[in-house]
């Protein structure tokens, strides 16, 4: 009986895909307050498809892919509509963006050359994303007006920054290191 619920998770995380475009317009129109209810939902929908996912076995392939990928869609628009509103630098888009392609291209090389590996977020690339969702929640707390220090987005920024660059060099490093060890003698 409980098989015929095993799409719940994947409906899930397609409503965090669909979210993405309202939580984009109310950001680009300073709607903060709507933005931050939407991306609260967006964040229970991820626990809870993980959630049922394990709890019950349903977990698939499309899951698997579905889910990292709405979860960085999430992350990367409220990057970019904070940006180009002039919340937050541009450069920092870029930064957090130029970090994601680069493990992507660098996965892809990997695979292309040297063979498939399994996909594994490192504690630096976890606690990168980590401080990505709490700096994107300060900053839209303090445009939608909650008290929040003065330093909020230079702390925010700062944070960002420092993350995207250390958690990319560590991925560079270990996956150019796990290139040379896979290399034949």
């Amino acid at each position: 009986m409980l098989n015929r619920w095993r799409w719940i998770p994947n409906g899930l995380t397609l409503l965090r895909i669909l979210l993405v475009l309202p939580f984009a317009w109310s950001l680009a129109n300073d709607h903060y307050r709507s933005a931050l209810v939407l991306f609260f939902v967006a964040a229970a929908t991820d626990g809870l498809d993980g959630l049922l996912a394990r709890m019950f076995g349903w977990k698939s392939r499309l899951g698997a892919i579905a889910d990292p990928l709405a979860d960085k869609l999430l992350l990367v628009v409220a990057y970019l509509m904070l940006s180009v509103t002039g919340v937050l630098p541009i450069w920092l888009f870029l930064l957090v963006l130029g970090r994601d392609l680069v493990i992507v291209a660098g996965g892809l090389v990997f695979h292309r050359l040297i063979g498939p590996f399994d996909v594994q977020p490192s504690i630096l690339g976890k606690l990168n994303t980590l401080v990505q969702i709490l700096a994107v929640l300060a900053v839209m707390l303090a445009e939608a007006g909650f008290p929040l220090p003065a330093r909020t987005h230079d702390i925010a920024v700062a944070t960002v920054a420092g993350m995207a660059v250390i958690s990319g060099v560590h991925y560079v490093g270990l996956w150019g290191l796990r290139a040379l060890r896979s290399r034949p003698s």
